[in-house]
């Protein structure tokens, strides 16, 4: 297997901060910003497909803000929990906590202020929204022990990742003037977390080595040599989900069009994915922040319709 790069390097803007700071930016990934549009598109997908684009625009900023740094916190949290695994595992041995640059102790506080900005974004949400997002924590907390129970550890994560498009849809009253039965945001949620899965298989290839030797879980360890179908599944699933969340919202066979550039797109991912090469699979992991935006657009124009 082609080697993955190391998962901390000073690169970007990172390599211009003050040299005591970079390794903080490095822990909340500020230098890897696929994580948090990752987090943030299910959120622009709820707003969207909700019909709030245009009547509460500025809670796309407002949320974009909130994943850039609750990312940031999971992120110190997720190191702090993996400390150890961390250091057994080549990718990620050069991260902050883990090779001690960064003294648990400070990356507490660190995790504490990225959490204040969240908060900040909450009190712009409505309250049924801010109980919702509140909601999600309980998941937050337990995910960095998955990969220690579970082989889809992945699964969970899209709990996580795909919370926001819940906010986003309650918080604009999604579904108030459509007839979609109830159906649209339980599809929606349904496939960001398929969504999630296969992206993140994806991802979790530049480790399935390391992870079998210090017994970590994940669902390309699982899928195997069937990883390529399973991660084919899972966008198929996506793709199916959304289909129906945006027929719930808008029945009009026209709806699907609006997912034949994102269907184009993660079936090429599946295609030319090559599961032995971790640059290739990091390659089509960083991609999905371009599916989410063919996504986004799908939702906006059903969303918008009159």
């Amino acid at each position: 297997m082609t080697a993955a790069p190391p998962d901390s390097q000073f690169q970007g803007f990172v390599a211009l901060l003050p040299t005591g700071a970079r390794p903080y930016a490095l822990l909340a990934r500020f230098d890897r910003p696929i994580g948090w549009w990752l987090l943030y598109w299910p959120c622009a997908f709820g707003l969207a497909l909700g019909g709030g684009a245009l009547r509460h625009w500025p809670l796309f900023l407002w949320l974009l803000l909130g994943a850039i740094a609750m990312r940031g916190a999971g992120c110190v949290y997720n190191d702090i929990v993996d400390r150890d695994l961390d250091a057994k595992v080549a990718r990620t041995a050069s991260r902050p906590i883990a090779s001690g640059a960064v003294p648990v102790r400070n990356a507490l506080l660190w995790t504490i202020l990225l959490s204040l900005v969240g908060l900040l974004v909450l009190v712009q949400l409505p309250r049924g929204a801010q109980i919702v997002a509140l909601a999600s924590l309980a998941l937050v907390a337990a995910y960095p022990f998955m990969k220690r129970i579970t082989w889809w550890p992945q699964a969970w994560l899209g709990l996580v990742f795909s919370w926001g498009a819940l906010v986003g849809w309650i918080a604009v009253g999604g579904g108030a003037n459509n007839a979609d039965g109830g159906l649209g945001l339980p599809l929606l949620y349904a496939g960001c977390i398929a969504w999630v899965i296969g992206y993140d298989t994806i991802y979790a290839l530049q480790d399935i080595e390391d992870d079998a030797l210090v017994g970590v879980k994940s669902s390309a360890r699982a899928m195997g040599a069937h990883v390529k179908g399973g991660v084919g599944f899972c966008y198929a699933a996506a793709l199916a989900c959304w289909a129906g969340a945006l027929w719930s919202v808008r029945p009009d066979p026209l709806v699907f069009v609006a997912l034949v550039p994102a269907a184009l797109h993660l079936t090429g991912q599946v295609v030319t994915l090559n599961p032995a090469d971790g640059a290739d699979a990091l390659a089509k992991f960083r991609s999905n922040r371009f599916a989410g935006l063919l996504v986004f657009a799908a939702m906006l124009v059903v969303g918008s319709a009159p």
